[in-house]
């Protein structure tokens, strides 16, 4: 989850790194006690789940596999959960879902608790906190009753370890994180004889950018996908990156600001209907507003009014404040400033969360959409491993950072992008199909932003075919709120059912 920040590609608000990565922590090296853990055979369980009429009988597989180097050492572990449906007919090439979520440094547990998985953390209808303690509850929007799933933590997420602290450094890098999923995949296409599956890779956030360069990556390995499912996506940094010089994400934000404004009432925008709001904020962005924002000090003093007074009516920010701005509105100025007067800010994740502002001189400030989502996934998770799933370990499950150091984005004097990765992926294995959901309150990776990666990836008609986008009313993690829930899980299993399906 998200750029994800989830560390997501921005669980914080606009940190410079595209949603916001953190890099608060050193590498972790496991223990010598950690070491003999995660050693062990994985912890296998037999569980079901009803599913309306029918009733789902399932295998969980909790454990460890081992990422070598070239020299054949052990560099890391990386930790997953399996879901595999006991099957009647064990000749049907069932399809199989690797999934993950972004951060770079976060767990799999959002996807995992949040949509995919047999259990869901039970948050309230809108998706905020629900008073503790927690609730996990069965899935009825279960992806399982169309694939195999297999939830991996990276390298310093969750129980993932490098073995030596040299080694963390490997992979906390643009592609040495590639390198040890991409490796990972094909171990565990071996162990378990998973060779002949429809598969599939499933990002969210930074999990989509991972997934880019790994579709690509995985295909130079001899291993082609079925398809690619994107959730709250980021490929090309510079779309969300507020740098001096860089225009493109003040543009490509204004729609999210908008859909937030109306959400919250304010200024002009709750005059009109969501859709035809995002149409007509989609359309100036990306012609008069870029334009004005490319003509920099020259841009006339009355025209420079006339952008402000616009501006206003969809942020619902004042216009001498827009025009203090130099018509330029980050998104961590955006939600202090929305609900200033109502003492409010606004999440990033989901725009559509406040918490109050007890700082308002703080330019900074946390996220409500994080601080709503990370107690109950973590103690519940912590809680289901243990007592279901019946896997014990005393370190740390890092659910969101604290297990990564500084992060290699391998761009000198560019930004980090993955979308050409994309490109080469569906154009060498043009029988891969690609499948986007987008948030329309998501300030992390703004719906526009995504829109105009995947307008610029170069594809030929044909290309643009296997190409589905849907978009909803939720933020980074729209399946936080119910019925957005209900209709991506709707949405992404007949994407498996049908690409699975295709000739």
């Amino acid at each position: 989850m998200f750029l994800s920040v989830i560390l997501m590609a921005a669980m914080l608000a606009a940190a410079p790194c595209p949603a916001g990565a953190h890099q608060e922590a050193s590498p972790t090296e496991a223990s010598p006690k950690e070491m003999k853990s995660v050693e062990e055979k994985p912890v296998v369980s037999s569980h079901r789940i009803t599913l309306g009429k029918k009733e789902l009988a399932y295998t969980t597989t909790a454990g460890y596999l081992p990422v070598t180097g070239d020299s054949g050492e052990t560099e890391a572990r990386i930790f997953f959960i399996a879901y595999t449906l006991e099957r009647k007919q064990p000749d049907i090439r069932r399809p199989l879902l690797f999934i993950f979520n972004g951060g770079p440094g976060s767990a799999s547990v959002w996807l995992h608790l949040g949509i995919a998985g047999p259990k869901r953390v039970q948050m309230r209808p809108d998706g905020t906190m629900p008073p503790p303690p927690y609730r996990l509850a069965d899935n009825e929007h279960t992806w399982l009753d169309q694939a195999d799933l297999v939830f991996i933590d990276p390298v310093g997420t969750g129980y993932s370890r490098a073995t030596k602290p040299d080694f963390a450094k490997k992979f906390t890098s643009v592609q040495g994180d590639i390198e040890g999923v991409g490796k990972f995949i094909r171990l565990y296409l071996g162990r378990y004889d998973r060779w002949d599956s429809p598969l599939f890779l499933v990002g969210e956030s930074y999990g989509a950018f991972r997934a880019a360069g790994l579709a690509n990556y995985l295909l130079e390995h001899g291993i082609a996908l079925n398809g690619t499912i994107l959730i709250s996506a980021i490929m090309n940094m510079q779309t969300v990156s507020f740098d001096p010089g860089n225009d493109l994400p003040y543009a490509l934000y204004l729609p999210s600001y908008a859909a937030t404004a109306w959400y919250h009432k304010k200024g002009a925008a709750p005059a009109a209907e969501l859709d035809a709001l995002l149409e007509e904020a989609e359309t100036w962005a990306g012609s008069a507003y870029f334009t004005a924002l490319a003509k920099g000090d020259d841009l006339p003093a009355k025209e420079r009014t006339e952008v402000a007074d616009r501006l206003a009516r969809f942020t619902g920010l004042s216009p001498s404040f827009i025009d203090s701005l130099n018509l330029r509105i980050d998104s961590r100025t955006f939600v202090r400033e929305l609900l200033r007067d109502r003492q409010q800010v606004t999440g990033t994740m989901d725009s559509r969360f406040t918490a109050a502002n007890t700082d308002p001189s703080s330019p900074h400030g946390f996220d409500p959409t994080v601080a709503s989502i990370r107690p109950p996934y973590t103690s519940l998770f912590n809680d289901y491993i243990r007592k279901e799933l019946g896997f014990r370990a005393d370190q740390e499950y890092y659910i969101l950072g604290g297990g990564i150091g500084k992060w290699d984005w391998e761009a000198k004097n560019a930004y980090a992008d993955t979308s050409s990765d994309l490109r080469e992926a569906m154009t060498k294995n043009p029988h891969m199909k690609l499948f986007v959901a987008m948030g329309c309150f998501d300030l992390a990776t703004p719906h526009f932003s995504t829109e105009y990666t995947l307008n610029h990836l170069g594809l030929t008609p044909e290309l643009r075919k296997n190409l589905t986008t849907r978009r909803y009313r939720g933020g980074h993690m729209m399946y936080l709120d119910v019925a957005a829930l209900s209709r991506l899980s709707s949405d992404v299993t007949a994407f498996i059912r049908n690409t699975a399906a295709a000739p």
